[in-house]
């Protein structure tokens, strides 16, 4: 047996980190709502900010275009390295199981700290708890990886309908519409100091490590993650596949699109009603996942005639150092709207925050490209792959 290595820098799919990067700054457009505002504008967005005007024309085109759209393609992606990483480790006879069992649990170890000391919107630990069981769907055929993500996807889709139909508003009751002392004192506690935040953080990351886990966020990410899994292996995410299979596939993001729309029409019909709540979830549900798949269209057509450009460059940056740009973004954040920082939280538009987010990327992007000028992996990549392996690989390029 080889003593067991991380994957050299030359060796990944340039791709897959293209599409790394679109999905984790992507993601910064969705997350900075619950950075900037309460919890609940996740779902219902009219309880609380401005919901009129370009507020609204900012919360339409983020819901349609970003929200679950680039935590599917992370996800898909996250299978997709799993697949990657232990199918690497076998062919170099290395311990793949034992190595991804460990590299898993320093994630999830990150992932405790990222939610219970800087921010309860954490998904490392989802991750690293689906890790772990999507690790045993390496060897399965890519159709039945697809056909049991499918399935285990549609989980808590058909519960929410279910629940809907026989309970109603009482399903979403407190949380669809919360009380207007609970968004104060949520908006309270992030203007205030570090220690005042953990009053709301930290039983609101439980909260969503347990709960929210089992009951939503384990069929989601892990069914996307067997999606990714059949994606690798049909050859779609190492951008295998003619031109005229991707263009097909860019067209899910207008299908995609019509759906998701579709919904909003649904509950402005309805006057954002709580009973219509748990049916109009499902709508952004399923659109997303077309949205995401015509995102992952677009990124393999455009690195196919453009491998080397400036727009390829930085993003593939940006993917190559996921894993520090997601905690990057987190403190940046939390610097600029929690009360330890500048103390914003509550206190901008909708728009407002949207160009917070143009402003961190225009930060992350340039950084990404330079770090990698010099260094072979991201800071918090090195230290991962220290802490998965039990030595230090060499950092700088010149070593």
């Amino acid at each position: 047996m080889t003593e067991a290595s991380p994957t050299a820098p030359e060796e990944r799919i340039v791709a897959l980190d293209a599409l790394r990067g679109l999905a984790l700054l992507g993601i910064l457009a969705i997350n900075v709502r619950v950075f900037a505002m309460p919890e609940a504008v996740l779902t219902n967005p009219t309880v609380y900010g401005d919901f009129t005007g370009a507020n609204y024309a900012a919360w339409l085109a983020g819901h349609v275009l970003a929200e679950q759209t680039f935590l599917t393609l992370f996800s898909a992606l996250f299978g997709a390295g799993v697949l990657l990483f232990t199918a690497s480790k076998s062919r170099d006879d290395e311990p793949a199981v034992r190595l991804h069992l460990r590299r898993t649990a320093w994630l999830f170890t990150i992932g405790l700290g990222h939610a219970y000391l800087l921010w309860y919107g954490d998904i490392l630990v989802s991750y690293a708890l689906c890790g772990v069981a999507i690790v045993a769907a390496r060897d399965w055929t890519p159709t039945q990886q697809a056909r049991v993500g499918l399935a285990v996807l549609a989980v808590p889709s058909l519960l929410q309908v279910l629940t809907g139909l026989t309970s109603g508003a009482a399903a979403v009751e407190g949380t669809w519409e919360p009380a207007a002392a609970t968004l104060e004192q949520e908006v309270a506690a992030y203007q205030g100091g570090w220690f005042e935040q953990m009053d709301h953080r930290v039983p609101t990351a439980l909260r969503r490590q347990t709960a929210g886990f089992l009951g939503a966020t384990v069929w989601r990410v892990g069914g996307v993650m067997l999606l990714g899994m059949a994606l690798l292996n049909w050859g779609v995410l190492t951008n295998d596949r003619s031109d005229r299979e991707y263009r097909r596939l860019a067209l899910g993001t207008v299908a995609g699109a019509g759906v998701v729309l579709g919904g909003v029409a649904y509950i402005e019909a309805r006057d954002w009603a709580a009973e219509a709540a748990l049916f109009w979830l499902q709508f952004n549900y399923w659109g997303s996942l077309l949205v995401a798949a015509g995102y992952v269209g677009l990124v393999m057509a455009w690195v196919r005639r453009r491998p080397e450009g400036p727009v390829t460059g930085g993003l593939a940056a940006v993917g190559r150092t996921a894993f520090t740009n997601y905690l990057f973004q987190t403190v940046l954040a939390t610097s600029i709207f929690y009360g330890h920082g500048l103390g914003l939280f509550g206190r901008v538009s909708r728009v407002e925050a949207l160009g917070v987010v143009v402003g961190i990327w225009a930060l992350q992007v340039p950084l990404s490209v330079l770090w990698l000028r010099r260094f072979r992996y991201g800071p918090v990549e090195w230290v991962w792959r220290w802490l998965t392996y039990g030595r230090r690989e060499p950092l700088s390029r010149d070593r």
